[in-house]
């Protein structure tokens, strides 16, 4: 009998530590790379990497690993090079070397999230019921990259003057002695380390993925303009109208990645550095029991209601955070909304493309949203978040959470505001279909 994983849990696997790299750098960058004494702007351009390899990787990078290499050699040679740039991050702490390397990690990271996709749909005979479970493995690696990290960002000095008295005792000591300060800094490269040799394991085991030979392109090749053919939808207004509310949606989204680690240590919420990724990681716990509701909240609520809800959640998290800081454990709470968020709104807004669009024009219609989602969106964010936090709401090293906060939350209302009123799609989308595909002419 043959001990070979079998190829759903390989893909649940690949999928795992697809997400388990991502979730492991990604939460505690935002906090350090101001200790590296870089300013606001260099902290853009590093930030700006993810999202800008988001865009050129939609636009070009996935069509063109797509057609011309086997999924999984691709999804190990990528992986092999970010893996290691991932690494380089822990030996430098001088800009240009640093942001060097996160763009190459960046560059060869981000295609592979499509590229997973397309492996796993390439070799699932039912991907309609047989996607989601395998999806799922990214949520939990996710969650467990950020749990190692309460170990790792221990005061050990301070558990071992403590000489707790057996395993309980000396449990709790340790989960309740985080680093702060320029230890938490000194320690936060384990992240990158984490996240490297993670990146390693995945090149290594893609080897042993479902053979996913490359696509060719079609005759006369007209797809090779399909992402621009994508933006004839928005002549469609209540295409448009989603379309810009996903982009104020993915502003507030990664806002809360910009600033989340440095309120949850500031000495009004006093989280200890040991449990920042994992207070940061309990909307992801929340996000995979709310997708199993997602079906029939849709059916319940409708497409609006729906999608209002996942707006107005990042509303009520910002509002939290603005009024009460002073309430560490409704702090920690509130964040459970973040998989209502994700789930409610860009989970619906997957689910909608696949629904309303013609069947040859999905694919671009879910690259025409990537674009604000995982590029612009974050660009923005990672742009303005730097500079709102450190040289406009922070005046003599105190920094004013609550106005700043106040921006997001207000966003979001207004986003909601404009999903009632403009957000007006068919009753089913059979009855959209003819003027789809004449918006495609």
């Amino acid at each position: 009998m043959s001990n070979t994983p079998t190829p759903q849990l390989r893909l649940f696997i690949m999928m795992l530590l697809q997400f388990f790299i991502w979730g492991a750098w990604l939460p505690m960058i935002y906090g350090y790379l101001p200790t590296l004494g870089f300013s606001p702007a260099e902290q853009s351009w590093i930030l700006n990497a993810f999202p800008l390899a988001a865009i050129i990787g939609m636009f070009f990078g996935n069509q063109f690993a797509d057609r011309n290499f086997a999924a999984e050699r691709f999804l190990a040679f990528s992986h092999l090079i970010g893996g290691l740039a991932m690494l380089g991050l822990t030996l430098t702490t001088s800009f240009w070397p640093f942001f060097i390397l996160m763009w190459v990690h960046c560059l060869f990271y981000v295609p592979t999230i499509s590229i997973t996709n397309s492996i796993a749909f390439a070799n699932l005979s039912d991907p309609q019921t047989q996607f989601g479970p395998i999806r799922m493995g990214g949520t939990i690696g996710w969650i467990l990259a950020a749990w190692p990290f309460t170990f790792i960002f221990v005061d050990w000095a301070a558990v071992e003057a403590a000489q707790p008295d057996g395993l309980i005792a000396w449990l709790g000591t340790a989960l309740s002695n985080g680093l702060s300060g320029d230890a938490l800094r000194a320690a936060t490269p384990w992240t990158f380390r984490v996240a490297g040799f993670a990146g390693l394991a995945l090149a290594l085991f893609a080897l042993f993925l479902p053979h996913t030979p490359a696509r060719k392109a079609a005759a006369g090749g007209g797809e090779k303009l399909a992402w621009l053919e994508a933006f004839k939808f928005l002549r469609h207004p209540y295409i448009l109208v989603l379309w810009l509310v996903t982009l104020a949606d993915s502003f507030v989204h990664n806002a809360y990645f910009n600033w989340a680690a440095v309120f949850f240590g500031s000495e009004q919420v006093g989280i200890p550095g040991n449990w920042i990724m994992p207070v940061m990681s309990i909307g992801q716990i929340a996000e995979i029991l709310t997708m199993l509701v997602l079906g029939m909240a849709l059916k319940r609520l409708g497409w609006k209601i729906t999608l209002m809800v996942g707006v107005l959640g990042y509303a009520l998290r910002f509002l939290v955070f603005a009024y009460l800081p002073e309430h560490t454990g409704l702090i920690v709470l509130v964040n459970l909304v973040h998989g209502i968020c994700y789930a409610f709104f860009f989970a619906t807004v997957y689910i909608f493309v696949d629904a309303y669009f013609p069947k040859d024009a999905r694919s671009s219609a879910q690259g025409l949203f990537n674009v604000m989602i995982l590029g612009v969106g974050a660009l923005i964010a990672n742009s303005v978040g730097p500079w709102l936090l450190q040289s406009v709401f922070t005046v003599d090293g105190v920094t004013d959470f609550k106005t700043l906060f106040l921006i997001p939350a207000g966003i979001s209302v207004a986003a909601a505001v404009l999903l009632a009123v403009a957000f007006n799609p068919p009753a089913t989308a059979a009855s959209e279909d003819a003027a789809l595909e004449a918006g495609q002419g």
